[in-house]
């Protein structure tokens, strides 16, 4: 077979990888994928041109040249963003060209309309790249796991937080400190909204719980928490108490819906999500027959080049058996979204109260009356003013009734603060 070009959009840091992983193992990909791979034009800013062709790479900053090119058989993404990148895939897809993305939030947003549009026009529609990185999951919950019934899907699968959360676990360090060491690595944007308020994380467990449960997740359906109220208090009395604090994106099937949602939890340090630290990515699959499994990798920067050309090579060996769409839309139930009040965890509660005698015994009895039950209370040093700081842990509940449970503490006058609640997996 001829040679398969693409037209590849953006050259920064994936898209840079790219092009290094498809000149540095060109005759690996090109015997695995039975045919040579070549990059035809790469879209950039103008003034990123003279960069390109000085080092002999056919840059353009007009996206015509690359529709109008019947040559071209695959568009790859790698802007980011919504805004143009959605519109460059659409248009790519009305000109009969396949499509590889590592745009999450792309796919998480608008992924129906495009996968409507890829299968109106019998073309390939692939991003492995838009969760974890260098992670192989979407195809692996798409092709390789279709004969399981999948109950849980749980991910770290934010690098940033899990970086902060790690070093502030094993250095005691607070919030602001951690996150200026994460800006100065390079590891959080100088607006870190969208990664430490668990937006990005959101944005992938909507994919994951897509394809998990066969049913439409929208971004707008997750329940969103971040890690910004966390502190080295309540990472130090969850080691106490056997557990280290993680972002984690969940996604479940319960027999109230989809529950959906990223917060912080406290994770037993003996489950393997427990183990992943620093930059690095994971997701756990919990399901039948498969029992348990977990794909762990880095989920960010240049490796993620590996996703987008297996991608490539996936679509290009599709091309030379005329085979397209192949692994089109899975969505075919539509499951309600479980409301967040009904979804249902443990709570880690700590709370700052009086220190004199029967003060437990009220905050037992105002748990007991919003039907929460009580796991452990952990009662700390005496502190100012005669207050002492205490730590339950609560059995399994539906979260309404832990927010009843967080009003009638207010309404105790023996209860100074509510300092912070936390979900126990």
């Amino acid at each position: 077979m001829d040679n398969v070009k693409i037209g590849l959009l953006g050259a920064g840091t994936i898209g840079g990888s790219v092009i290094e992983v498809l000149h540095n193992n060109r005759d690996i990909i090109a015997e695995r994928a039975n045919t040579a791979i070549e990059i035809k034009k790469i879209l950039v800013l103008p003034r990123e041109i003279p960069a390109l062709q000085e080092r002999g790479l056919p840059a353009t900053d007009n996206y015509d040249e690359i529709l109008d090119d019947p040559e071209i058989k695959i568009v790859v993404e790698l802007m980011g963003g919504v805004k143009p990148a959605k519109d460059f895939i659409l248009q790519a897809m009305a000109h009969g060209k396949h499509v590889v993305t590592a745009n999450k939030d792309v796919v998480a947003q608008f992924g129906h309309e495009l996968f409507d549009a890829a299968d109106a026009n019998q073309i390939d529609f692939l991003f492995e790249a838009a969760v974890g990185g260098a992670i192989p999951i979407i195809m692996p919950l798409k092709r390789s796991l279709t004969a399981n019934k999948i109950t849980e899907v749980l991910g770290i699968v934010n690098g940033t937080t899990n970086y902060m959360l790690t070093k502030m676990t094993d250095s005691g360090a607070d919030y602001d400190a951690v996150l200026k060491e994460a800006q100065a690595h390079g590891y959080a944007e100088r607006n870190p909204e969208a990664d430490v308020e668990g937006k990005d994380a959101a944005r992938k467990i909507a994919i994951l719980a897509s394809i998990a449960f066969n049913s439409r997740v929208k971004f707008e359906d997750v329940s969103v928490e971040g890690i910004t109220h966390i502190t080295p208090a309540d990472i130090l009395y969850a080691k106490r108490l056997g557990y280290v604090v993680k972002l984690l994106a969940v996604g479940r099937s319960t027999d109230s819906g989809i529950d959906v949602r990223v917060n912080p939890v406290l994770l037993p340090k003996e489950h393997p999500l427990s183990a992943v630290s620093g930059v690095m990515n994971a997701v756990f699959v919990r399901g039948y027959p498969i029992d348990e499994a977990m794909f762990f990798g880095p989920g960010a920067g240049k490796p993620t080049a590996s996703a987008v050309v297996s991608d490539i090579i996936e679509v290009a060996r599709g091309l030379e058996r005329n085979s397209a769409g192949r692994f089109g839309c899975t969505c075919y139930h539509k499951l309600p979204i479980c409301p967040v009040e009904e979804t249902v965890s443990s709570y880690y509660i700590r709370l700052l109260v009086e220190d004199k005698p029967g003060v437990l015994g009220k905050i037992a009895t105002t748990f007991g009356n919003v039907d929460v039950s009580l796991k452990s209370v952990v009662q700390t040093e005496a502190n100012l003013d005669n207050h002492v700081e205490i730590v339950v842990i609560t059995h399994a509940v539906k979260h309404k009734n832990i927010l009843d449970a967080q009003a009638a503490l207010r309404a105790l006058s023996v209860v100074d603060d509510i300092f912070n609640v936390i979900r126990v997996e």
